[in-house]
């Protein structure tokens, strides 16, 4: 059959460990067979980042900005014990999702992919939960400064009309560690009106966490700017029937676990990274959910939602066959292929991202599966644990028919 040809590129960011061999057996069997692919290159490898100084990533943002669609791999942001596992390493890099957003802006949407086979933990969850995490600022873009004495933290704000406001952290008797975060009145408002878009879109109802019951100006600022936002979209959520509503986050967690599912969740930042982990496990697994980066003026940035997989990449550095899950990130390739589709008014790519999602589906169906899902599915249900290759080559199987 002849390739299906892609008019402009997608940005195309490799990673690190398990994710970068399931990167690469993605394209060798399931993309390229079927499409010219027309992507331009960015390797986010940690050691790649470490000899450009971290400059890859900022290109990579900002060919993202350029292009106005990107697929990213999982990366490694170091820590301690990776400063060791890699000596080479010129200090401990920031997490290049955290570069991305900051450059990018916007709101990170992820949503659970459900199967017949695998019911939720929560067995009241009926629907996927969305969640929205807005992509800038908090502790990912925070400074943080240690003492080793006795002394008193400042505050300060200073104007561009020389004005200044000071508040004291804290005083402290010894050693203390400090951190500064923030965030701004355009990003908060940018990711309020994407939330109430994307509730709209789906139409479904939009709730909003944070805990502005102690955090008064941080979190309260979020409050208040969701609050004059939604006035833009109130006919539009009550001509649909759907509903906006604001609580505080551990009242969040106790009404989504009573839940039935079926709505989208706003969270602050380091809020929405852990809750869309909580969520995504408790429907089934890291591995089985969506993850797009959406920015205020029309970008998207698709990714798998999990890490590297460390543990499977060492198993598979010393011959060892691994059951890991790929699911995440073929989704990750297809949303992208089908964004890139529909933005370029390429029918066939987009077709071919729905196919692609479908082939997956009917092979989960058959009951072919990583071990990791094998473990989940309902009493009764007949199902077969392969390898990572011998399910992605049942997928291609599949493609390949439906094409």
């Amino acid at each position: 059959m002849e390739k299906i040809r892609m008019q402009t590129p997608i940005v195309e960011m490799d990673g690190d460990e398990m994710t970068r061999v399931l990167w690469a057996w993605i394209k060798e069997k399931l993309i390229c067979p079927f499409v010219e692919l027309n992507s331009e290159y960015y390797d986010l490898g940690l050691l790649h980042r470490n000899a450009t100084q971290d400059q890859v990533t900022v290109d990579a943002a900002n060919a993202a900005r350029k292009y106005g669609v990107a697929v990213k791999c999982a990366t490694i942001t170091p820590n301690r014990k990776r400063m060791e596992e890699y000596p080479e390493l010129t200090q401990m890099w920031k997490s290049p999702n955290a570069t991305i957003r900051s450059i990018l802006g916007g709101t990170v949407f992820r949503t659970p992919i459900l199967i017949d086979a695998i019911r939720p933990v929560v067995s009241c969850w009926k629907k996927p939960i969305s969640i929205a995490r807005h992509a800038y600022g908090d502790i990912y873009k925070a400074v943080e400064l240690k003492t080793d004495e006795p002394g008193e933290c400042f505050l300060t704000f200073r104007g561009e009309s020389g004005a200044e406001q000071t508040v004291s952290v804290q005083k402290t008797s010894g050693p203390a560690v400090f951190l500064g975060q923030h965030n701004t009145d355009e990003s908060i408002r940018a990711f309020a009106d994407a939330c109430f878009a994307y509730a709209i879109s789906l139409k479904q109802d939009l709730w909003f966490s944070s805990k502005d019951t102690i955090s008064k100006v941080y979190d309260g600022r979020f409050r208040t700017i969701f609050e004059e936002e939604f006035e833009h979209y109130r006919a539009d959520f009550e001509r649909l029937g759907i509903r906006y509503f604001y609580t505080l986050i551990d009242d969040a967690v106790a009404r989504v676990i009573r839940s039935e599912g079926g709505f989208i969740w706003a969270c602050k930042n380091y809020d929405g990274d852990v809750m869309s982990d909580l969520v995504s496990t408790a429907f089934g697994s890291l591995a089985m959910m969506t993850s797009v980066l959406v920015t205020p003026d029309g970008k998207f940035e698709f990714e798998a939602a999990h890490g590297t997989v460390t543990n499977h990449y060492y198993r598979w550095r010393n011959g060892e066959q691994t059951g890991t899950n790929p699911v995440a990130t073929i989704f990750a390739w297809s949303g992208a292929l089908k964004k890139r589709g529909e933005l370029d008014g390429n029918a066939p790519l987009v077709r071919f991202g729905e196919s692609l999602e479908q082939a997956v589906f009917d092979t989960l169906a058959d009951g072919i599966m990583t071990p990791d899902l094998v473990r989940m599915t309902v009493p009764g249900f007949s199902a077969t644990p392969v390898c990572t290759e011998v399910f992605l080559d049942e997928i291609a199987k599949r493609l390949a028919k439906s094409i």
